[in-house]
């Protein structure tokens, strides 16, 4: 192809916020060098991009930096790309017979975009009824975090963790609500300081109208 076309069209995805896949899409070989072998590779090359730009690398302040910046990606920013780092979630009996709506409001998430590696900040919003079976309320935030962790678009973020939930809880009554900053959008381009992204993924009970109300009010309580 040619490369100013492959250029535009890579330009026209990334402000497009298009997505490729369900998954993340990760080579077969992901995992198979260590992550201390991954962060001294990165730190080459990251060092590599600093100087690129202009950057004087004998500068005691930024000495370090390709460091830091690889062990960032590979056990905070980035660490939810590997299955290793899942959290384990144990649910538990319904031992109070409670049958109505759980919500946990106000979720914080930090995540980056895949197109431009800027960072994604917001809130998730959850809800659920038990089908006999209920999960720790920190485990929701685990699920939050872990998947967020990783490069992504928030339309493939809110089916990771609505589709992990309904697994974990056995149950279709779920809904996700995410609302996000993106710096892509704040900090590059059209640099919007005042839009935010929402995306909402639900089943089962919540396909009905007044469930779906009555969580939105639950939520809009807690903000």
């Amino acid at each position: 192809m040619n490369t100013s076309i492959e250029k535009e069209i890579y330009e026209l995805m990334g402000d497009n916020h298009q997505m490729t896949s369900g998954e993340t899409p990760l080579r077969l070989d992901a995992f198979s060098k260590s992550d201390k072998d991954k962060m001294v590779s990165i730190e080459k090359h990251f060092h590599s991009i600093m100087e690129e730009i202009g950057l004087d690398m004998t500068d005691d302040s930024l000495r370090g930096t390709p460091h830091r910046v690889a062990k960032m990606f590979i056990e905070e920013i980035f660490s939810g790309l590997n299955p290793a780092n899942k959290p384990k979630i144990s649910v538990f009996d319904n031992l109070y017979h409670y049958d109505k709506m759980l919500v946990e409001a106000n979720i914080s998430f930090n995540s980056t975009c895949e197109h431009h590696f800027l960072p994604i900040i917001g809130k998730a919003h959850i809800g659920y009824v038990s089908s006999g079976k209920v999960i720790g309320l920190s485990k929701l935030n685990r699920i939050v975090d872990y998947y967020s962790r990783r490069p992504q678009v928030q339309e493939r973020l809110i089916m990771h963790i609505f589709n992990e939930l309904k697994s974990v809880l056995k149950t279709d009554d779920v809904i996700v609500v995410m609302e996000a900053k993106h710096l892509c959008v704040s900090s590059r381009g059209i640099k919007d300081e005042s839009s935010f992204t929402s995306t909402i993924q639900y089943g089962g009970i919540f396909n009905d109208k007044e469930n779906r109300n009555d969580f939105f009010n639950l939520i809009k309580q807690e903000k």
